[in-house]
């Protein structure tokens, strides 16, 4: 972890007291003139920290922008998901830069995130609006112990940590739309693309892609997306703190992550399901020229979705392009 890293979980773990220039050396091991040049460092940055002689540094404010530092400061230590943590002012797509990574051999845990995407996609060969500063686009590495079938998983788990993330953070309540959108009010707000690597029993390595819209307005948004998409902020009303925000997902996906691997998906499929707008919904499904209707009936044990079509065949369907049919 950094110097700066350090400094600034120092301040956060002070809460609302300080933190003296001289334990902060003797902790990390440098003079307080090292400890001084951070500071005003971090304040050109647009961090607000006061010095008090006799007390000591304390953190008033934060920009909202997304520095590494800051973020690996604001997590727990001991997690693999966001144990390295690596920010692009701009790129083409997240999920090609973790992609790269991959190739080169970097551990699983690796989040890369961007304040603007050139190029940014979704599934089925879509892009992604990524005004800069205005949401959260990211990608994150993993090399589970799976079998390709069973990758699915990690994208229901990856929904059910970003709808709890946003749930605890905005107090708003997301919905999902299978396989990998976040709702709020029937509008897309949030999704995830799922990409990977594998050989025919297991996969080599995973790479899932998120895209939240915070802090969008409706002017931000093309007419033609208006009735579609949505943000947080005007769904709250009020701007979101992007870093506060970036922790807390990392965190639900930490703790998501850890429950796949422990075997227990069982659990995290239930949770899922119960904030699913599709399950139990009359649906048309899309796969390439294929087009299926029906009941979607639940999760397998693998992620996949059970439809039970117009003509009472149970199909398990692991991807397309999904129409929640009105009642």
């Amino acid at each position: 972890m950094s110097m700066d890293s350090q400094i600034l979980g120092a301040m956060r773990r002070a809460g609302t007291g300080s933190v003296s220039g001289a334990d902060l050396a003797q902790q990390l091991g440098v003079s307080r003139a090292a400890i001084w040049a951070r500071i005003e460092e971090l304040r050109k940055l647009g961090y607000e920290i006061t010095a008090n002689p006799h007390q000591g540094y304390r953190l008033l404010s934060t920009p909202d922008v997304l520095h590494a530092d800051d973020l690996l400061a604001r997590l727990p230590e001991h997690l693999t998901i966001g144990r390295d943590i690596r920010v692009f002012e701009a790129t083409n797509s997240t999920n090609d830069v973790a992609e790269k990574l991959a190739r080169d051999g970097v551990r699983e845990g690796v989040v890369v995130f961007a304040e603007a995407q050139t190029r940014g996609r979704g599934r089925l060969g879509r892009t992604w609006l990524s005004p800069a500063r205005k949401g959260l686009w990211f990608s994150v590495l993993l090399r589970p112990d799976l079998r390709p079938q069973e990758a699915t998983q990690l994208t229901v788990a990856s929904a059910t940590a970003l709808a709890r993330a946003i749930r605890r953070q905005t107090n708003l309540i997301p919905e999902i739309k299978w396989p990998n959108d976040i709702l709020l009010g029937g509008k897309k707000v949030a999704g995830i693309l799922t990409e990977l690597s594998a050989e025919l029993d297991h996969v080599k390595y995973l790479i899932i892609g998120i895209g939240v819209d915070v802090n969008l307005t409706t002017a931000d948004l093309p007419p033609e997306l208006r009735k579609l998409a949505t943000s947080l902020r005007i769904e709250s009303g009020q701007p979101v703190p992007r870093p506060e925000l970036a922790a807390a997902i990392l965190q639900e996906l930490d703790a998501d992550y850890a429950r796949v691997r422990a075997g227990q998906f069982e659990a995290l499929a239930d949770e899922w399901e119960a904030q699913c707008t599709t399950i139990g919904r009359e649906v048309t499904i899309r796969i390439g020229d294929r087009t299926l209707r029906g009941i979607a009936e639940a999760l397998d044990s693998e992620g996949a979705l059970l439809l039970r079509t117009q003509h009472g065949r149970l199909e398990r369907i692991i991807g397309g392009d999904v129409t929640v049919e009105k009642t």
